[in-house]
């Protein structure tokens, strides 16, 4: 096992040619870049990647060299929670503001009425200046306060730094929510649809929302799977997490025969199921006309797919994709020379309150908001600032 000295120890240093984690596992040191569209194959052949795909756009992975597990599953983010220096709370601004959601809430349910669309999901994007100061800012700092203020089982991150002399990313994840898992050649995947601070304020209405994402989630994988193989193992059930109640469901199938260990798998895989269902809508292409219609700015890699693909040297594929919620993410843009992001949203049905789904974002992005600002979780009035 590597020593943990391959991942960076000094405050705001990034490991010099990049750095990964996830549950139970940090990599360091890429060794190439692949644009998974282009090169699908080659997340077939043995090695450990780690995979950041945006919403609307290129779905990318990053193959390490160095790769460190945890006997018990666990390895905590490389960082130090002391050494992250986020904005301000004061700072963040909003794709959307509360007038432009609930106008966009508002059209869902117009096309929803014209039987255009079930349900769509309407997100925003919160921004706020991060310039750099000498190197860029510590994503593993930002990963360790997250962990210990909102700890996730899909959280994670990639980093890796402009000047590695690889396509740089910089994300950090604490996402609750499964994309897609493949071990053993069975594929399963977890949509969450329903939230609320308890269990007694989930409603009818998140309950129709899940069933309707569960039902789109099944017939995506049915058409990689082996035919009657795809079930529903649980269907609403309730998971608890800082802050939050969420309704999750999850779907697994067995894939085709041999399709785990083939050059198609990721291309009919993702063309099957990305973007994820849970966060686009169905039918998907109305939905994800819809987005695209009312969302002013790209959703970047939020509400896409962050995780890992690991290829054993027999071929076996195993791998942990998260959808991308919950998620910062760090470009080296805006006026003051970087910009930190974050997203939130809310599905939208026919039984949706505008005011009430744009309260659903507020309370989605809160305390994450918070902790990347070093602000205390209670805001008092229960609003935040964006």
């Amino acid at each position: 096992m590597p020593p943990t000295s391959l991942f960076a120890s000094t405050p705001g240093a990034a490991a010099p040619r990049g750095a990964a984690w996830f549950a139970g596992v940090r990599a360091a040191d890429v060794v190439e870049c692949i644009d998974v569209a282009a090169q699908p194959q080659r997340l077939t052949e043995p090695g450990f990647w780690a995979v950041v795909g945006e919403f609307d756009g290129r779905v990318r992975a990053w193959r390490f060299a160095q790769v460190e597990r945890s006997p018990d599953g666990v390895v905590a983010p490389p960082g130090a929670v002391g050494a992250w220096r986020g904005p301000s709370a004061a700072a963040w601004t909003s794709s959307l503001d509360r007038g432009g959601y609930e106008c966009a809430v508002a059209r869902v349910r117009e096309e929803i009425r014209a039987g255009e669309v079930y349900q769509a999901n309407i997100c925003r994007v919160l921004a706020a200046s991060l310039p750099i100061d000498e190197i860029e800012p510590d994503a593993q700092a930002l990963g360790a306060v997250l962990a210990a203020g909102n700890p996730a089982p899909f959280a994670g991150g990639v980093h890796v730094p402009a000047g590695s002399g690889f396509e740089p990313v910089w994300i950090v994840s604490a996402s609750p929510e499964l994309f897609l898992q493949i071990e053993r050649g069975v594929v399963t995947s977890s949509p969450i649809k329903g939230t609320a601070t308890a269990v007694a304020g989930l409603t009818v209405k998140d309950e129709a929302e899940n069933v309707m994402i569960t039902d789109l989630v099944r017939n995506d994988l049915q058409q990689v799977c082996v035919p009657g193989t795809v079930e529903v193992t649980t269907l609403l059930g309730v998971e608890e997490h800082p802050g939050l109640v969420h309704l999750v469901s999850t779907v697994r199938g067995v894939l085709e025969p041999g399709l785990d260990r083939s050059p198609d798998l990721w291309p009919r895989l993702l063309a099957a199921t990305y973007p994820p269902g849970s966060v686009s809508g169905a039918p998907k292409v109305a939905a994800l006309r819809l987005i695209a219609e009312l969302e002013p700015v790209s959703r970047g890699p939020y509400c896409g797919a962050v995780g890992w693909v690991e290829v054993a040297p027999d071929g076996a594929v195993r791998a942990e994709l998260a959808v991308g919620i919950r998620t910062f993410w760090w470009t080296a843009d805006g006026p003051g020379g970087g910009t930190l992001r974050f997203g939130t949203g809310a599905g939208i049905t026919w039984g949706s309150d505008p005011a009430a789904e744009w309260v659903e974002t507020e309370l989605k992005a809160r305390r994450l908001v918070a902790l990347a600002s070093g602000e205390a979780l209670d805001h008092g009035d229960g609003r935040l600032q964006a």
